[in-house]
């Protein structure tokens, strides 16, 4: 199992705070953007900086510390995605994520909530998240992979594989 970085929300730094202030702002102003225009795209690129060519995302969008998201070629990102990404999101080339898709790479710590632990979450390439599906910490969607709608995924799913439900569960490996 990977280990866990552990993040006292209580106390941030100053430059901490005035990063998600900063990433706060932008994600209002993406969200409040023309589409298909030289400020989205600049706005994009503000948030995400490791993007790769070809690459879409549409808005609305939601989530916290942008800066921990890799995102590659010619990924698709559907509206209403939330990206928790204190753990670190890593979408691979040609992964597709469907609407309202969470990607959750943190949760609250049971003793003391303002700390939060934190996992990666991986999309492996050629994936594809079904709308509404969310992935928890520490989770990889192996290349290839199917997660239907609105499934929860709590482990690992290998590649080539379909799953679905909540939690989700191995449905068929695909040919």
């Amino acid at each position: 199992m990977m280990e866990e970085l552990r993040i006292d929300c209580g106390h941030p730094s100053a430059e901490d705070a005035a990063l998600a202030k900063q990433q706060m702002q932008t994600l209002f102003r993406l969200n409040h953007t023309m589409p298909a225009t030289e400020e989205y795209d600049a706005l994009v690129k503000e948030l995400f900086p490791d993007m790769g060519e070809g690459s879409r995302i549409s808005t609305p969008l939601s989530g916290v510390r942008f800066n921990n998201v890799r995102i590659g070629r010619r990924v698709i990102i559907m509206p209403g995605c939330l990206m928790m990404s204190a753990g670190g999101i890593t979408i691979d080339d040609d992964a597709m994520i469907a609407a309202n898709v969470q990607l959750i790479s943190n949760n609250h710590d049971l003793e003391d909530r303002m700390v939060i632990t934190c996992r990666p979450v991986r999309i492996c390439r050629r994936a594809w998240i079904g709308a509404g599906a969310t992935i928890l910490p520490g989770v990889t969607v192996g290349e290839n992979a199917v997660v239907g709608a609105g499934s929860v995924v709590t482990k690992d799913v290998d590649a080539d594989t379909i799953v679905a439900g909540n939690p989700a569960r191995v449905i068929r490996k695909i040919k």
